[in-house]
């Protein structure tokens, strides 16, 4: 490189290098930031019990009698049901939320047992597939379920039936069409492919045409 640029190519690198590396070990002039919220550290709020590590008492309405259990706060209510209470009619199939099988109504609305935690359903309402049967008579829904021969392996049925139950409970009284029912039924998972005579069964039960 010609003298008359006055720098060589090595030198204007080696400049360039050396500046990089001194603004690098420049202290920052900006105070740290940090996610952490300062309410976090702070505990329960006021009338909030804190709760775990161990069990505590749970109270809650399942199919319409009182329950009081101690379960741990990370137990999800499909485990409490099953394992706790022995209400073994909801059924662990996929464990994520996935299938439907676990399907309860809590206050009168289809949740996958396997996705919610126990304690979130104090003082609430929770009915199971065993709830439905009333005086050792099985429920209109049942009975159609029967009639349509809308089950094969049964894996499903338990949980086909409450988001099927909790359909028919907040369109009493309106007349249900075939959108209506496979709408209901869209996050349970029939391997056996019974969807058809599911919805036939529903439309018999609400008094449609099936």
């Amino acid at each position: 490189m010609s003298d008359r640029a006055g720098i060589t190519r090595r030198g204007l690198f080696r400049g360039i290098g050396t500046a990089g590396l001194l603004a690098g070990c420049k202290p920052s002039e900006r105070p740290p930031t940090t996610t952490e919220d300062p309410g976090d550290a702070a505990g329960p709020g006021p009338g909030e019990a804190a709760l775990g590590p161990g069990p505590a008492p749970l109270t809650f309405t399942l199919n319409g009698e009182a329950k009081t259990v101690e379960v741990a706060p990370n137990i999800t209510l499909l485990a409490a049901l099953r394992e706790q209470l022995r209400f073994t009619g909801t059924k662990v199939v996929c464990d994520r939320g996935a299938c439907g099988a676990c399907t309860v109504l809590i206050d009168g609305l289809p949740r996958n047992s396997c996705m919610t935690l126990a304690h979130d359903v104090a003082g609430a309402a929770v009915t199971t597939v065993e709830g439905l049967a009333a005086g050792g008579k099985l429920s209109v829904l049942q009975q159609a379920f029967i009639r349509h021969d809308a089950l094969q392996c049964g894996f499903c049925t338990s949980g086909m039936l409450m988001s099927c139950q909790g359909l028919l409970e907040r369109t009493r009284g309106q007349k249900l069409g075939r959108e209506d029912v496979e709408a209901a039924i869209a996050g349970n998972l029939c391997r056996c492919g019974t969807y058809p005579n599911v919805v036939a069964a529903v439309l018999d039960a609400a008094g449609g045409s099936a």
